[in-house]
C-alpha cells in the first residue's frame, strides 16, 4: 500500500504521515519547500515525540520525498500508483496542489482501484474544496471511476518546534482523525488512527467551535493580558473565565444544532481545556492568534457560531468579547493583524464591520459586532 501526503510540515510529519506510517503504508511526502524536502531525502528517519499524560517516541522511516515544484511528473507518477492521497497544506493552498493531484489521477490505469483523496485541513469540508479544484484541472470524463473524495476532521496540537529539532516533531498526545465512510462504499482503508463516521458535520463543528474557537479565545485574551504562552494564559483565572464563557455558548449551539448532550459537551470541554493547559506544549499566544482576519471571517470559529446563536436568539456575549479582543490583537510581523488595523482606521464602523465579519447589516449579530468595532476605533 502506498500513501502520498502533500505537505511535509510539522502536521504532515507529526500527525497524518505518522498515522499512515503506523498503518503500514509506504509513505511519500511532497512539498515545495526545497530545504525541507532535501532534508527528508537525505534522512533515513525522524522521530515524533508526544507529550502529555502518555508520552511516547515513535520512529518514522521508510519514506521518500518529492519536490512538487521541481518534479511534478515524478509526483504524478507516484499518485498514479498510490492508494491514498492526503494533504496538510492549509485550505487556501489546495487550489495550488490540485493540478498535480489531477495529473496523477489522470495517469492511473483504468483497472486500478479508486484513489482515496482526503484533505486533512483545519477547515470545514476541505476535501470538497480540493475536489472542486481537481475537477477544474481534470480533462477526462472518468474522474468518478478513478478517485473518491472523503471529508475529514483533524485535531492535534502541534506547537512551535525547537530550533534544533530538525525533522523531529513534538506533538500533544491527543489526536483525532475522523473521516466520512460513505464515499468508500464499505471499502474503507485499514488505518487504525482513523475514526470512521457516517455524518462528519457534527464532528467538524464540534472540533472547530470548541478546540479552534477556544484556542483563539485563549490566545487573544491571553495576549491582551500580557501572557506569552497558551498554557500560561489559560492558567490566568481572568482568561480562563473568558474561555469558559465562550465554550459554554458554542456548546449550547452544538447541543441545539447537532443533538450532542449537555453532559457530552461538558466532558469534551474539560478535555479541551486540559489540552490547552499542557505545560509541555510551548505554544506562543502570538502563533495561535495569528491571521485574525481569516479567523474572524463569516463562517470561521468566532463569527460563525456567534451568528448562528444570534439567529436562534441565544446569547453570544462571550464570543463578542472574544471578537473585541481579536480587534485589539496587534503583534509585530502579522500581516493580517496589520491589515485589520488598517481597515479599522480607514473605514467607518458599518463598512469595517461588514468587511471583517462578512455579515450583512440586516443580520441579528451585526449591530452587536458593530458596537465592538466602533469601540475599538475610538481607541485608535
Amino acid at each position: 500500500m502506498k500513501a502520498v501526503h502533500v505537505g511535509a510540515g510539522n502536521i504532515g510529519r507529526g500527525f497524518i504521515g505518522l498515522l499512515l506510517h503506523e498503518a503500514g503504508y509506504e509513505l511519500v511526502f511532497a512539498d515545495v519547500a526545497d530545504a525541507l524536502i532535501t532534508r527528508l531525502q537525505e534522512a533515513d528517519s525522524y522521530q515524533v515525540r508526544t507529550v502529555g499524560q502518555h508520552p511516547t517516541t515513535t520512529v518514522v522511516d521508510g519514506f521518500t520525498a518529492i519536490n512538487s515544484s521541481q518534479d511534478p511528473d515524478v509526483l504524478a507518477a507516484q499518485i498514479a500508483e498510490a492508494d491514498v492521497v492526503t494533504t496538510a497544506v492549509g485550505a487556501h493552498i489546495l487550489r495550488f496542489v490540485a493540478p498535480d493531484i489531477a495529473a496523477g489521477i489522470a495517469a492511473r490505469p483504468a483497472t486500478s482501484p479508486r484513489l482515496a483523496v482526503m484533505a486533512c485541513e483545519n477547515a470545514i469540508n476541505a476535501t470538497d474544496l480540493l475536489e472542486q479544484e481537481i475537477r477544474a484541472n481534470y480533462s477526462g470524463d472518468d474522474l468518478e471511476d478513478k478517485a473518491l473524495f472523503s471529508n475529514t476532521a483533524v485535531d492535534r496540537i502541534v506547537p512551535v518546534q525547537a530550533e534544533d529539532a530538525g525533522l523531529d516533531v513534538t506533538v500533544e498526545d491527543f489526536s483525532e482523525w475522523a473521516v466520512e465512510r460513505g464515499p468508500f462504499d464499505g471499502q474503507e482503508p485499514d488505518v487504525p488512527g482513523i475514526t470512521w463516521v457516517d455524518d462528519l458535520g457534527p464532528y467538524i463543528e464540534r472540533k472547530l467551535f470548541t478546540v479552534n474557537t477556544g484556542h483563539a479565545t485563549t490566545a487573544w485574551h491571553g495576549w491582551r493580558a500580557g501572557h506569552a504562552r497558551i498554557a500560561e494564559a489559560i492558567a490566568d483565572p481572568s482568561v480562563a473565565q473568558q474561555v469558559e464563557a465562550v465554550l459554554g455558548e458554542t456548546s449550547a449551539l452544538l447541543v441545539a444544532k447537532h443533538g450532542f448532550t449537555a453532559d457530552d459537551m461538558a466532558a469534551y470541554r474539560t478535555k479541551v481545556l486540559a489540552r490547552f493547559a499542557n505545560e509541555a506544549l510551548p505554544d506562543p499566544v502570538e502563533r495561535v492568534g495569528r491571521a485574525p482576519l481569516r479567523k474572524l471571517s463569516r463562517h470561521d470559529r468566532i463569527i460563525g457560531p456567534a451568528a448562528e446563536l444570534a439567529e436562534r436568539g441565544l446569547g453570544c456575549e462571550g464570543l463578542l468579547a472574544c471578537f473585541a479582543a481579536a480587534l485589539a490583537f496587534t503583534p509585530d510581523g502579522d500581516e493580517e493583524a496589520d491589515r485589520l488595523q488598517e481597515i479599522l482606521r480607514g473605514q467607518d464602523a458599518d463598512a469595517a464591520t461588514e468587511e471583517i465579519t462578512g455579515l450583512d447589516a440586516s443580520h441579528p449579530l451585526f449591530a452587536a459586532a458593530r458596537e465592538r468595532v466602533a469601540a475599538r476605533q475610538r481607541t485608535l
